[in-house]
């Protein structure tokens, strides 16, 4: 799914980031400042902006910064100087760039107007012979005729150009059109000879000359009318203006009404103008403190409501409750700041398809729905690599080939659905395909081959089991090893990312119709809700969001199948643990938790709940090391640290 407002605001974002390096390079170079680095700067900035803006379709900003690039590349490879000139012209191109970016943000689309000149311009100073440069082709040799005032005449400048096309030329039309078209832009064209017409159409030969009206100056005359394939032979001076004082002295008077200021006043004018700033750059890092801190808010809430309740105190209580509240805001606020679309990575996706697909010889139409669904950023890395996996073996694995679907009676192309959804407080991702589907006998067979499976369990095994070995290390039903697939890594390392998120992943298959993986992942690892119970006189947390229900214990519900214990509640056959190896035998153990996680249940047996609360999971340092049924530690409001459990590895 294309985010299109999304993305315009990160190219504004960026883009004025690059605009801001270019302006404050620009004027170091001008001051002399480590010009080889600024140049560099530059280069850089405009560079990444044209490749932006062309990604974007804002064709008038590529152009422009293509020309500057073009312009920054000669003056890095030393075969042009920087002048005050020159500044003033890329100064004048970042001012535009700015209104484009103004205009983008707003929600329209760049102008291409000022920025076509802009480019004649730019393109203008690429194609001025350097004064190393090569020597000209032509006998004649360009000379500069001295300009003298006619004394009588008046109105603007005119001057005669004297412009040779090279012989060798395959365009000389194109190259006299563009000459007259760039003049044009500069002056006003009183007449050439040849004609027009006859220039336009090539049909000349030899230099021409063009009687142009022009207040641009002789510098800029000669820039224009040189270039590739165009020499500049003469350039002489008809008429000036009535009179040319000789000197000027500089007096500050009100500018009158209708004058054109100059470009330095309209860029100090248009820097005098403020603009909201609406988006800034956070370095990960701030954020995770910033995060750490949130978090030891929480705890310490939870510890002075312990202390409220203890000495009962009303306005101790009432100023903590609107305290709890903002902390709870805060705490909101900070988890938004570090929820991320998982657009993000699914954008990565499409590519991934179309090379499995051209590389197997299959069509696949690939459908995304649900990026705009968030998830925290501390989870966003360690699902890349998981959906990876899937979306290949997807393609790899279950689409068969056109002549295959043909033959079973389905659409040559073959469909692979990518979605995300919110339920309740978790994240489910779908990635479903219509596919021939996972046979279970296929399963069976590969289970007893690996040495997974003795011959007797497979034969008993349910679906679900040989589904199962899908996810065992070194399996994997591809009959021979490819560059994709085949070599047994792959779903055991996304099982192990996914329980490591915290998270659990389930298949669906059905023989000849496709197959769906599903991913449940919690919208956060940092901050959760838990049940607090007690078991052999010790605290533990369980996650609210696997707590199905509490029960009191029957013992006659209690029946013992070969090692472990179940029990019959609610018409259902339930395993239950103590936990003995964990905290000890327990002496009462009469209240049961029931949990769910994945679709299966199991009870445990606890000694009392102490109720529900909002707690900090901080992951088991790596000193401890991992714990089996331990997914990480709490500090409540007491100080205690507390085990949250892993229901998960329980189950």
């Amino acid at each position: 799914m294309f985010d299109e407002e999304g993305y315009r605001k990160l190219f504004v974002e960026e883009s004025r980031e690059n605009h801001e390096n270019i302006v404050n390079n620009l004027l170091a170079l001008e001051s002399g400042e480590d010009q080889q680095t600024a140049i560099d700067e530059i280069f850089r900035s405009a560079h990444t902006l044209k490749g932006m803006s062309a990604s974007m379709g804002f064709d008038a900003m590529e152009h422009l910064c293509h020309s500057m690039e073009d312009v920054f590349s000669l003056i890095r490879s030393g075969q042009r100087e920087v002048t005050a000139s020159l500044t003033d012209l890329l100064l004048t191109c970042t001012d535009t760039i700015e209104g484009m970016l103004d205009a983008i943000e707003a929600g329209g689309a760049p102008s291409g107007e000022q920025s076509g000149s802009l480019v004649q311009e730019l393109r203008a100073f690429t194609e001025e012979e350097s004064p190393d440069g090569p020597e000209m082709s032509y006998d004649a040799v360009p000379t500069k005729t001295p300009i003298e005032p006619a004394g009588e005449a008046d109105g603007r400048p005119v001057y005669t150009l004297t412009v040779a096309v090279d012989p060798s030329s395959s365009m000389k039309d194109i190259r006299a059109m563009l000459l007259l078209q760039n003049l044009q832009e500069i002056g006003t064209i009183l007449s050439t000879t040849p004609s027009q017409e006859l220039l336009e159409d090539g049909k000349f030969d030899g230099p021409f000359e063009i009687l142009i009206e022009s207040e641009a100056g002789e510098d800029a005359l000669r820039t224009v009318a040189s270039g590739t394939e165009i020499s500049l032979l003469a350039l002489s001076f008809s008429q000036a203006p009535l009179t040319v004082p000789p000197k000027v002295d500089v007096v500050q008077t009100p500018e009158p009404q209708g004058a054109v200021p100059s470009p330095q006043v309209q860029r100090a004018a248009k820097n005098e103008k403020s603009r909201e700033i609406k988006n800034i750059r956070v370095d990960i890092e701030r954020l995770d403190r910033m995060m750490n801190l949130v978090e030891d808010l929480v705890i310490n809430r939870g510890r002075l409501e312990l202390i409220a309740k203890k000495h009962g105190i009303k306005e101790f209580e009432e100023a903590l409750s609107m305290v709890g509240r903002s902390v709870s805001d805060l705490q909101n606020l900070m988890m938004g700041i570090r929820m991320m679309p998982l657009e993000r990575i699914f954008n990565r996706l499409p590519r991934v398809v179309r090379d499995v697909a051209n590389h197997d010889g299959k069509e696949v139409e690939f459908f995304i729905e649900g990026g705009e669904t968030e998830l925290d950023r501390s989870m966003m890395d360690g699902l890349s690599d998981p959906l990876l996996h899937i979306i290949r073996n997807a393609v790899n694995h279950g689409i068969e080939t056109p002549e295959v679907r043909q033959a079973s009676g389905k659409p040559a192309k073959g469909s692979l659905r990518l979605t995300a959804r919110r339920d309740k407080d978790n994240v489910v991702i779908d990635i479903e395909d219509d596919g021939a589907g996972i046979d279970p006998e296929k399963l069976r067979k590969k289970g007893v081959e690996k040495g997974l499976m003795t011959p007797e369990t497979a034969a008993i095994a349910t679906k679900d089991e040989l589904i199962g070995l899908l996810f065992e290390p070194g399996f994997s039903t591809a009959d021979a090893i490819t560059d994709i697939s085949g070599r047994g890594v792959g779903l055991d390392v996304v099982k192990k990312t996914i329980a490591s998120l915290k998270g659990t992943i389930r298949v669906e298959s059905k023989v000849g119709t496709g197959t769906k993986f599903e991913l449940v992942l919690p919208p956060t690892m940092a901050i959760i809700d838990v049940m607090m119970v007690h078991i052999n006189g010790m605290r533990c947390a369980i996650p609210i969001s696997n707590v199905v229900e509490v029960a009191q214990t029957r013992l006659e519900a209690i029946h013992r199948i070969g090692n472990s214990e179940v029990i019959l509640l609610r018409d259902q056959t339930l395993p239950l643990h103590r936990l003995e190896d964990m905290f000890g035998r327990a002496q009462k153990g009469d209240t049961l938790v029931v949990l769910q996680n994945n679709g299966r249940r199991c009870c445990i047996a606890v000694d009392t709940v102490d109720g529900q609360q909002e707690v900090v999971v901080k992951p088991l340092s790596r000193i401890a090391g991992s714990c089996r049924g331990i997914s990480g530690i709490t500090i409540p409001g007491d100080g205690d640290v507390v085990p949250v459990l892993d229901v998960n590895t329980m189950i």
